[in-house]
């Protein structure tokens, strides 16, 4: 016969994984017992940080605690994700992720955080379509004036940046390599002074989310010359997306997304995941949206990490064709 005696130090260990696992699955289902803090690299009023806004008061009420939006610009955003990481994996800090923490894990330059390794993919939110705009008082009249104009007289025009190493300056780059065009790179220290720039003419052209700039474009201080996203805006149906046009490489708009600490319970993650999915399935939440011109896109772990992974390759390849460095 079989001895199925366990030993004494087996026993107790055996025991101890019970509890602990029992310990969790407690925690997992009284989630959340206190406040929870979601982290934004950008500054208020940014599309991610209105998303956020919009979601927060939703998911306090279904939680019964608050939600906290807690803005850290800096670093290309990466001092928010450098502080997520860090933080215990709890489910009580989490990221609100951008297109942007893709872009800075592809960078050559030491990062303050791997955004792949050390954060877990929730849940995809959101998109928000890209918009290439120039002064209303500007020549160009459709992309194919921009660009000839820009193939007439190289390095001779601008693109203007939220700062190096930043989505529009990508954008702006993967742009002078599909179109065949030199436009010379203007970076400043967040979007408002580069879009009052592009009003002014100062600086010819820059690539936006749609959201901050509906307004300038309906008032006309701002025109649309192309779209970054699968289909055309509803608002300016007469605005081609960037590859109606021609312009290749351009197929995915500004993301969203949310992410935790590796090692953040499972039962957590998939409350947080399940609800947020929820806050924007509501009816209120999406009108708000549309208005705002913001997508929702509530997708799985797995969609958002094969999503993390297909940018990074695209935008590694960017970056080395283009010879980018940022200090």
């Amino acid at each position: 016969m079989f001895n199925t005696t366990l030993p004494k130090t087996t026993w107790y260990r055996w025991v101890a994984g019970l509890c602990l696992m029992a310990g969790l699955s407690v925690a997992s289902a009284a989630y959340p017992e206190r406040p929870v803090r979601i982290l934004i690299g950008f500054t208020p009023g940014t599309t991610g940080d209105v998303l956020l806004r919009l979601l927060a008061p939703k998911l306090g009420e279904r939680w019964g605690q608050p939600v906290v939006v807690e803005n850290r610009p800096g670093a290309g955003s990466s001092l928010a994700a450098e502080a997520v990481a860090k933080a215990p994996a709890d489910g009580y800090t989490l990221l609100m992720s951008t297109s942007a923490n893709v872009i800075n894990a592809s960078l050559p330059n030491p990062q303050r955080v791997d955004f792949v390794n050390d954060l877990v993919p929730l849940t995809l939110l959101a998109e928000n379509p890209v918009v290439l705009v120039t002064s209303g008082n500007s020549n160009a009249r459709q992309l194919a004036d921009l660009i000839g104009a820009a193939r007439s007289a190289p390095a001779r025009m601008s693109f203007a940046s939220s700062g190096n190493g930043t989505f529009t300056h990508l954008y702006g780059e993967l742009f002078n390599l599909s179109a065949g065009v030199k436009l010379i790179h203007v970076p400043y220290k967040g979007s408002t002074q580069a879009l009052s720039d592009v009003m002014s003419a100062t600086v010819d052209v820059a690539f936006s989310p749609v959201t901050p700039v509906l307004g300038l474009v309906k008032s006309g201080k701002l025109r649309a010359l192309g779209v970054i996203g699968r289909a055309r805006l509803p608002d300016w149906p007469e605005v081609p997306t960037l590859a109606q046009a021609g312009i290749a490489g351009f197929d995915s708009a500004l993301w969203f997304g949310l992410n935790a600490p590796v090692g953040t319970p499972p039962d957590v993650a998939q409350r947080i995941i399940t609800d947020f999915q929820w806050a924007l399935s509501q009816p209120d939440i999406q009108a708000q949206l549309v208005a705002k011109g913001i997508h929702a896109m509530p997708m799985g772990t797995g969609v958002f990490r094969e999503l993390i992974q297909r940018e990074q390759a695209q935008w590694v390849r960017l970056i080395r064709q283009a010879n980018i460095q940022v200090d």
